[in-house]
């Protein structure tokens, strides 16, 4: 068989991230009948498109909050819980050596709940009355985040094998008041399709590089578990899309084309009527009293 040359600098970035025996066997050798270095290579041609797009997923979901200033129909408790979750999954697949293309899009995403999680604090309406308050809010997430990164780096690996697997009982609760909010509103808000479609998608994918790459049954059932959730996420928002917080669609807020009910007709109406006819009947009976002394 004729093995194919590809130039030099082809050849090391494949080499890299496939490996030089999958390389050579897909690649030099053509041999697509070799069904591991396939599935290996597919495994990693995904991670590397679920790390870009994790680069940018969270984006829509700021830029939707910056435009509109306001962070309503968003649930801080379930942005917090979710950035830990994040935070320790990164820490973890780190700590244990795993290839950055089955874990690098946890990176870019903590950073991105991070500035989300602090705009709801900024643009929480209670908070933006007492403006000491939403500082003193502000203050005490930077600090936690600064313990909270500290803690994960410096911690036991049986403690972060823990964490890990506290994973999956925190993507619970962090999507749980997310779709309760949505539930009770009948609207997501401010919610971003775009974040919930890729973070479903993204799920999918790393439910298979993680099968492939590693073969660790926490991170496996974390991914599971937050794809369920993202489900139920992206079916409300196919349910309430178009519909607003501060709709008032199901209340009638005086149509004046409604001729069916009676016109309203104040109080105090009624009194003027009858001070304005007794008044008259002063004037009626003076006129009268001054005509007969006439």
């Amino acid at each position: 068989m004729t093995l194919i040359t590809l130039p030099w600098f082809i050849r090391d970035f494949g080499i890299s991230i496939i490996g030089l025996e999958c390389y050579t066997s897909l690649v030099q050798n053509l041999d697509i009948q070799d069904v591991e270095c396939l599935k290996y290579s597919v495994s990693k041609a995904l991670g590397i498109g679920i790390v870009m797009g994790g680069s940018i997923m969270k984006l829509p979901q700021l830029l939707l909050i910056l435009r509109g200033r306001s962070a309503r129909g968003l649930s801080l408790s379930a942005y917090v819980l979710e950035t830990l979750a994040y935070g320790i999954n990164l820490a973890y697949s780190f700590r244990n050596l795993f290839p950055f293309s089955t874990y690098g899009e946890n990176l870019f995403l903590t950073i991105q709940n991070i500035f989300i999680t602090l705009l709801i604090i900024y643009y929480t309406p209670s908070l933006r009355l007492a403006r000491k308050r939403r500082n003193a809010q502000l203050a005490y997430a930077l600090v936690g985040l600064s313990v909270g990164c500290l803690s994960l780096c410096y911690a036991p690996m049986a403690v972060m094998t823990f964490l890990q697997l506290s994973t999956l009982p925190l993507s619970l609760t962090s999507k749980v008041p997310q779709i309760r909010q949505n539930y009770r509103s009948q609207s997501t808000g401010q919610l971003s399709a775009f974040a919930v479609g890729s973070q479903v998608v993204g799920c999918m994918a790393r439910l298979f590089t993680t099968a492939t790459e590693v073969g660790d049954w926490l991170v496996s059932s974390g991914f599971a578990l937050a794809l369920a959730l993202n489900v139920v996420l992206g079916v409300q928002l196919w349910l309430y899309w178009g519909k607003d917080i501060d709709d008032r669609d199901d209340f009638d807020l005086g149509d004046s084309k409604d001729r069916s009910a009676p016109p309203y007709v104040p109080q105090q109406t009624h009194h003027f009527r009858r001070a304005s006819s007794g008044a008259v009947g002063n004037v009626r009976r003076s006129r009268k009293s001054a005509a007969d002394l006439v």
